[in-house]
């Protein structure tokens, strides 16, 4: 098969872990496998996504991913493949459009998050529901993101719709060595690898990490984006500077996650975090926000507190350092979890649905 992926960036996220790890696997598989990138500016994914040898077609370097140009370049490129894959906003409104122009294209789209903003204004529901109809299928990365979008786009949609949760390599992930000298001494340090984005809540984090005696806790924020600045304001405003440090993009990940001695993910709503999947891959206790597509693959596992509520992810985090018999319960559930979400399962259940698409025409 001939397959082309369709993303906005390849910033730091989980849609972007996602077509560097299927791009990679899928071509192990023997198939033909490239991207198109609306903002092909230079990242870590980027330089691994480059190493998979596949074709990747920048249309933009630092550009808006909100571009009407792209929708004659997608033209150009998609009429060259079997299937076209899309991820995030812009390339999923795009590609739908693009589509109505090329014959004989099978788009398929994969639905991130279990909401998002346009879901809260009425108007864009029917466009919505034009714009996912367009395509062959539509993935989604948890239950409830598939629960969610179906209650969103109502009786009207025909198009159907998978859950296929993403997966991991893990045991890449649970084999990977802590970095020396990193990890100070006599703290117990919690880390967070995540976009810094509206979706995410690390100040919650931050809150709570201030609750706690600042000589015996320390704080790692992984990760770059938007509200970047803002946090870091937010935590200079809290005088955490000594207490909170900000590690920007890591390609490094499974190994900081060793390094550490707990995870956690706090946000407002999730899809299905890798950042979920591989803290709990690591041998790490794994803190979540109790909120969807976070509570789905935590909850009996690791370990959901309240949204927004630093004060009881203060006393999480507080028992897991005072507690070692819960700590190591909390990580050896965390791993025998993860092993539920191999990125074997993602693969082939992905390569399935290409296969029935294509064998229906």
């Amino acid at each position: 098969m001939r397959i082309l992926q369709v993303i906005t960036s390849l910033m730091t996220g989980g849609a972007e872990r996602l077509i560097v790890d299927i791009t990679k696997r899928l071509r192990e598989y023997g198939h033909v496998v490239d991207v198109v990138v609306f903002n092909g500016v230079e990242t870590p994914f980027m330089r691994q996504l480059e190493r998979t040898g596949c074709r990747i077609y920048l249309l933009s370097i630092g550009g808006s991913v909100y571009n009407p140009r792209y929708i004659l370049d997608l033209r150009k490129i998609m009429r060259d493949y079997d299937i076209v894959h899309t991820h995030n906003t812009s390339p999923q409104f795009f590609t739908a459009i693009a589509s109505v122009f090329t014959s004989k294209i099978a788009a398929v789209t994969t639905e991130h998050n279990t909401s998002n903003r346009r879901r809260n204004n009425k108007l864009w529901r029917p466009i919505d529901r034009w714009m996912y109809n367009r395509y062959r299928h539509v993935i989604c990365i948890s239950d409830q993101a598939e629960k969610n979008l179906r209650t969103h786009l109502g009786s009207k949609h025909h198009t159907p719709i998978t859950t296929i949760y993403n997966g991991i390599d893990v045991d890449a992930c649970h084999s990977a060595e802590p970095i020396a000298g990193m990890h100070p001494a006599n703290k117990f340090v919690v880390v967070m690898v995540a976009a810094f984005r509206k979706q995410k809540d690390q100040k919650t984090l931050i809150e709570a990490i201030a609750q706690l005696p600042q000589q015996e806790f320390e704080l790692w924020l992984a990760g770059d984006g938007d509200t970047r600045a803002e946090i870091e304001q937010f935590v200079v405003d809290k005088n955490l500077a000594q207490q909170v440090k900000f590690l920007g993009n890591r390609t490094d990940v499974p190994n900081l996650l060793h390094t550490a001695d707990a995870i956690c993910m706090s946000s407002h709503y999730e899809g299905l975090s890798l950042s979920n999947l591989e803290g709990m891959s690591a041998g790490r206790p794994f803190i979540a926000t109790d909120v969807d597509g976070l509570r789905e693959v935590t909850a009996g596992y690791g370990i959901l507190f309240p949204h927004e509520d630093a004060a009881a992810l203060a006393k999480i985090i507080k028992k897991l350092r005072d507690d070692k018999a819960y700590y190591q319960k909390t990580a050896e559930d965390c791993y025998r979890r993860a092993c539920m979400f191999d990125i074997k399962r993602m693969i082939d259940a992905y390569e399935a649905i290409y296969r029935q698409i294509l064998n229906q025409e």
